[in-house]
């Protein structure tokens, strides 16, 4: 005998007894009398027993049959509520999101937002999860990651939420001391702040329309993890560096860093929105998705805002 159960056999058989026949029982499970008359006789198989007596008029319940029939029906039972309850979660926005991100996009953007995100949706609860370390995010459990940057696990489910611009900034009195660039190449003799948790964090790349495109090695002898944390090293005159505006905004807007080589562009830094492969995103996550999009799409420095 089969190690597993034969559930859907008991389910059928459980919903026969409750109809009495095989035809009512066939209609109301949407399924062909066949399938359903095969299913309880493959169950009586397996139990090498009778559970209906069967005549042209009626159907009855052996002896075994009285016994198994309430359990059976507490299978029927208990898988209907599970579906139910399932697509009910699937279908409304409730429980926790294990949401991860970066550290400073966590600390600089999420955190001031998703509380009004909460606010809309009473029922929802967030686990906001900041790491900059490699993620397993099947392993850990978490329902939704954002990541910057390039992504190379292709078994999860990724797209991209948008892009970040990328300026290149510095104090004013940092480029007293050392000049304004008028071309990428010249920031290859200045003092740069260099992102050790970038690949590739030395090699900045620009387009010019119509200049073309081309690449820079910086040099600098600070180097940080963490993009927020960099910004009073910033101020303070350390180096300059290229990082996304979102960071920087409200410093360039009172003066206290300024953008350079404002013509040239460089490469935007993509937002990548990962989740456990599948078909469909629960409710929950497909509101948050939908709440970070609207938010973002308002905002100067995201570009490429997908649907």
């Amino acid at each position: 005998m089969p190690l597993l159960p034969d559930f859907e056999a008991w389910a059928i058989f459980a919903k026969v007894a409750e109809k009495g026949s095989f035809s009512h029982a066939a209609d109301e499970l949407g399924l062909a009398k066949t399938t359903v008359s095969k299913a309880v006789t493959r169950l009586e198989e397996r139990m090498r027993t009778t559970l209906l007596h069967r005549t042209t008029r009626q159907l009855s319940l052996t002896e075994s049959g009285r016994i198994s029939l309430e359990r059976a029906s507490r299978i029927l039972l208990e898988g209907t509520a599970i579906e139910a309850e399932i697509l009910e979660e699937a279908a409304i926005p409730r429980g926790l999101v294990r949401l991860a991100s970066t550290t400073a996009f966590g600390v600089d953007q999420l955190a001031s937002i998703l509380p009004t995100f909460l606010s809309r949706y009473p029922e929802i609860e967030i686990d906001l999860c900041m790491t900059d370390g490699r993620l397993d995010i099947i392993a850990e459990g978490f329902d939704l990651a954002l990541r910057i940057g390039p992504v190379a696990d292709s078994s999860l489910r990724i797209s991209r939420l948008f892009s970040f611009r990328v300026p290149v900034v510095g104090s004013p009195a940092f480029f007293e001391r050392h000049g304004r660039p008028q071309h990428p190449s010249e920031l290859a003799r200045m003092p740069a702040l260099i992102f050790t948790h970038i690949l590739g964090a030395e090699t900045w790349h620009f387009s010019h329309a119509e200049h073309g495109a081309c690449a820079v090695h910086v040099n600098g002898r600070f180097r940080i993890n963490n993009g927020v944390a960099a910004i009073p090293a910033l101020v303070g005159g350390i180096g300059m560096t290229a990082l996304p505006e979102a960071y920087v905004t409200c410093e360039m807007q009172e003066g206290r860093l300024e953008e350079v080589l404002a013509d040239w562009v460089v490469a935007p830094a993509p937002l990548h929105v990962l989740t456990p492969p599948g078909r469909a995103r629960p409710a929950r996550v497909r509101v948050l998705l939908e709440f970070l999009r609207q938010h973002f799409a308002a905002q100067p420095w995201a570009v490429g805002i997908e649907a």
